[in-house]
């Protein structure tokens, strides 16, 4: 079974206006509401892919209500915790000639909230997937990822980690299955500036000297790079496409990846290029990846998952 981890969902409301003028009133000419989190977003192209999962996390108020509801039309399982002060957050996302976010604080979640999280993760059995990613509540503790892996540290549970900074490479040394940085978090890890995909290799064995097992980086347009825990070393541009919407291409290269591995039988040619084209799929469309998208795009590339 996969998990996935979202410690602060949202409500994305995204909208789009033609020419947006500061401080004036201004009509949208297009607008979505759809569940948001790096990890919800995981989830629902797992679904997409003929894929069940459980999302969990925390939820409060209406918009909690709401995101619950939204992930079940989507037929993606969820076992969210409810905390009791706040409210979900709504993530404002503007489409015009410039994009631009507002991001939402989130409930405050406690100690007792964060223990019911621990009793869930307790059910996780030998070989089951799960996958942590996005940010972390200000009122959480900052090394929640770390805490995490270390709580489940022997147990043969298989994790994957798309976080940035410390809360990535603090994870390193419980040997997680992969690790998705892009290439700008990477090079922002180590302290240099990574211009092509040749220059990724290197860094990405300096994170599995550290424990990482997989290390699959994300680079736009310029494709993307898998080192392997078998020592190959996989690479590709990117499907030919135009750019809609960047946002959770990065979380759908997760989901393909893991569902070329597991059709594939842990074949990581599958799960990598099912992965690349996953993430495509999504910054091709307004939302995120389906079945018949991947499969057209690794078509294009002459693969399949």
């Amino acid at each position: 079974m996969i998990y996935t981890v979202t410690f602060n969902p949202s409500l994305d409301y995204i909208v789009s206006v033609d020419h947006f003028h500061l401080g004036d009133i201004n009509r949208t000419s297009e607008e979505l509401l759809l569940p948001g989190g790096k990890g919800i977003n995981v989830s629902m192209v797992l679904s997409n892919l003929g894929l069940d999962s459980m999302a969990l996390g925390f939820m409060a108020g209406f918009t909690g209500q709401e995101i619950v509801r939204l992930l079940e039309e989507r037929k993606v399982k969820s076992r969210f915790i409810t905390v009791s002060d706040g409210i979900s957050r709504i993530n404002v996302k503007l489409r015009s000639d410039q994009e631009s976010e507002i991001n939402g604080m989130g409930p405050q979640i406690g100690h007792a909230d964060i223990q019911k999280l621990y009793t869930q993760l307790d059910k996780l059995k030998k070989d089951d997937i799960l996958v942590i990613s996005g940010s972390i509540p200000a009122s959480m503790p900052e090394t929640m990822y770390s805490d995490i892996m270390r709580y489940l540290s022997g147990r043969g549970i298989r994790t994957v980690v798309d976080a940035d900074g410390d809360l990535l490479m603090n994870v390193l040394e419980y040997e997680p299955f992969l690790v998705k940085p892009n290439d700008r978090e990477l090079g922002r890890i180590f302290d240099v500036k990574i211009k092509n995909r040749d220059e990724v290799i290197p860094y990405a064995k300096k994170m599995q000297k550290k424990g990482a097992k997989n290390v699959l980086v994300s680079m736009a347009k310029k494709g993307a790079i898998l080192v392997t825990e078998n020592g190959k070393v996989y690479q590709s541009d990117a499907p030919k496409g135009e750019v809609k919407n960047s946002v959770g291409a990065g979380d759908a290269m997760v989901a393909g990846f893991l569902a070329g591995y597991i059709y594939g039988n842990g074949d990581y040619d599958r799960a990598f290029y099912t992965g690349l084209c996953a993430g495509s799929a999504s910054a091709f469309s307004d939302e995120l990846a389906d079945d018949e998208s991947v499969r057209e795009l690794l078509a294009q590339m002459g693969k399949h998952y």
